[in-house]
Parts: structure tokens; C-alpha cells; sequence
């Protein structure tokens, strides 16, 4: 590749190498030479090779069942196959044979196709193959003829969410981000969040104008059912601590849910925001005015935070919170989220 330039940014615990194309790349080089910096990998992906056929009729889903009744919990991964996290915490339960002391577990791999393509060199190309999985979640998709491999996996998957009371649902974040919860637009949601306790940010938010995520998907937010769902973005990607929330979210479920007999452990309440406005970029020339962390307060309402070709963004209120700014968005894709406090 040919390099006209290359700058370093540090981006919280991760560095970063923007590289500018020359004129003369094919769009294809110029496209990942300008919007996939360089990561560091921090965390091995484990071999899922000997779970990949699952247990219970769908694959890379293993189900466990106690003598006792009570609750099915779901726990899910690679939903996006770049998040390797998710799949790393969720192996090791698997290696070590943990079973439930009541109710029923189940722990599935979601993209295992994409996440056999993860090359720690290309970290951000594994995301998904044809479409992000996490916007396919609507029933008339689901029910539709459109076909693509990550449609068909959401299909293979549906029968474990419709049966399931509270699944929660395992991703990393791109960007300098402090960790959260994502609850979607439900009640129930919403409590399932605030009683779990970490991470102790909880966003209430109505989604993504890209398609439905798994949070939204009916059965967690029609009132007739009483099943939850919530979305813990548990930090950066590749990174150990991110595995680490991952694994004191999940002990927390599962001694919430009664899974797990250990004790609850005494957590001063979360904080609570929900998200007043969604950012898409309309344009392929949004920036941002500063180089912006999620968790970023705005203390003043009106204060300009980026552009998306010639339109100012402005905070919409006063002390607005930042909910995992992307520092490179392309046109219909979500730039922010912007979120208020609720006290």
C-alpha cells in the first residue's frame, strides 16, 4: 500500500493509526486505508470448534437444565463475530461445566461464521458477512423471503428467544467508551438493567434507524409479554477488562435470575439516562468538532459538537450525555446518541 501520511491518536486505552490514502487506490484500499485504523489486539480467540454443534437442536447453542424449576436464561455472543470477548467469557463457562442450580440455562454463539474469519490484523473486517446481524431482529424480516446468512442464523436462533424469560446479550464497543446497559425502549427491560447493577450506566434508547437489535425484538417489549431482554456494551474491543465486565454482568443474571445460588453482592444504584435524540449521519462528511469519549458530558445545551456536511450539531439540552460517539460514521449509520439524566 502506498501511504501519503499516517497519524497516531490515542484513543482511551487503545492507540490508533489513521492512514491517508493516495488518489490512485482502487475504492475498495482507499476505503479501509481511511475508515479501519490500526488496532491492538489484547485477547486470544478461543477455538469454538468443540461447540460449534450445540446441544440443543441449534448450532453453536448448548442448553442445561436443572432438577429444580425456574427461569430460562439465555446468554449470547458474537451477535457481531469481531466482538471475541463475548465468546471468550461465555467459552470458558462451557470449559468449566457450569450448570444451573434451578431454571434453565442456555449459552449460544451467534455469528459463528463471521467470527471464523477474525484475523487479529483486520480486527473490524469480521463484524458480520452480508449484514449486521443486530438489525435483522423484525418479524416481517424474519418472516420475509429476503436471504442472507445472517437473516438465515437469526431464524435458526428464534426459537430459543421465543423461549427464553431474560437473555442478555454480550458486545464490545469500537471507541473509548465507559462501559454500559442498553434496555431498549421497555419497562421490563429497564428493571432487569437497574437490577443487575453493572455496569452502573443504564440507557434507555429506541434503537437504530439501520433495523431492529435483538433488544427490540417483540417479545421483550410487547406488553402482553413478560420476557426481557438488555445489552450490556461491556468496553472496548480486545481488551481484558472488557472480558472482565462481561463476566461480573453475567454473575450478576445469573444471581438475579436464581441460576446461581452465590450471595448478591451489594451495588449502590445505577445511573439511569435515556436518549433524547439519535444522531444519523446523513452524509459521508460527518465529523466530530472534538475528539469525543462515550460518557462525555456537555454541560451547556447548544454547544456544537460536530458536523454532517454542513449542518451543525448542537447538544439538545444541558449537561447531555454522550452515548458511544462513533469517531468514523458513514451516511444512514448512527453518529451518537445524545441522553438526559434521569434522577
Amino acid at each position: 500500500m502506498t501511504v501519503a501520511s499516517a497519524a497516531r491518536v490515542e484513543t482511551g486505552s487503545v492507540t490508533t493509526e489513521w492512514v491517508n490514502a493516495t488518489p490512485d487506490q482502487d475504492m475498495a484500499t482507499l476505503s479501509e486505508a481511511q475508515t479501519l485504523p490500526h488496532f491492538t489486539v489484547a485477547l486470544d480467540a478461543p477455538d469454538l470448534s468443540p461447540w460449534r454443534a450445540g446441544n440443543c437442536g441449534v448450532e453453536g447453542f448448548w442448553s442445561f437444565d436443572a432438577p429444580n424449576p425456574g427461569p430460562h436464561v439465555v446468554l449470547i455472543a458474537l451477535i457481531h463475530g469481531n466482538e471475541i470477548a463475548g465468546a471468550i467469557a461465555l467459552e470458558a463457562m462451557l470449559r468449566a461445566g457450569m450448570r444451573p442450580v434451578r431454571g434453565r440455562l442456555t449459552i449460544g454463539f451467534a455469528n459463528l461464521d463471521a467470527y471464523e474469519r477474525f484475523d487479529p490484523a483486520r480486527p473490524i473486517a469480521s463484524r458480520f458477512i452480508d449484514e449486521d446481524m443486530n438489525r435483522v431482529w423484525s418479524p416481517a424480516l424474519l418472516d420475509g423471503a429476503r436471504r442472507s446468512r445472517e437473516l438465515d442464523r437469526a431464524r435458526a436462533m428464534r426459537t430459543i428467544i421465543e423461549s427464553a424469560d431474560m437473555v442478555l446479550d454480550l458486545h464490545s464497543m469500537l471507541w473509548p467508551s465507559e462501559p454500559l446497559m442498553l434496555c431498549g425502549s421497555g419497562a421490563r427491560g429497564k428493571a432487569l438493567a437497574l437490577a443487575l447493577g453493572t455496569p452502573d450506566l443504564v440507557v434507555a434508547d429506541s434503537g437504530h434507524a439501520g433495523g431492529r437489535r435483538l433488544i427490540d425484538y417483540p417479545r421483550f417489549t410487547h406488553s402482553m409479554n413478560d420476557a426481557a431482554c438488555v445489552l450490556v456494551e461491556a468496553g472496548q474491543h480486545w481488551l481484558a477488562p472488557t472480558v472482565a465486565q462481561m463476566q461480573a454482568t453475567i454473575a450478576a443474571l445469573l444471581r438475579h435470575s436464581g441460576l446461581s445460588d452465590a450471595p448478591l453482592a451489594h451495588r449502590p444504584p445505577p445511573r439511569f439516562a435515556e436518549v433524547t435524540e439519535l444522531v444519523t449521519a446523513m452524509t459521508d462528511r460527518f465529523q466530530f468538532a472534538r475528539r469525543f469519549a462515550g460518557g462525555d458530558i456537555i454541560a451547556r445545551r447548544g454547544t456544537l459538537i460536530g458536523y454532517d456536511g454542513g449542518r451543525e450539531i448542537r447538544t439538545p439540552h444541558d449537561d447531555c450525555l454522550l452515548i458511544m460517539p462513533s469517531l468514523w460514521t458513514s451516511r444512514l449509520h448512527t453518529a451518537v446518541r445524545l441522553a438526559r439524566f434521569i434522577r
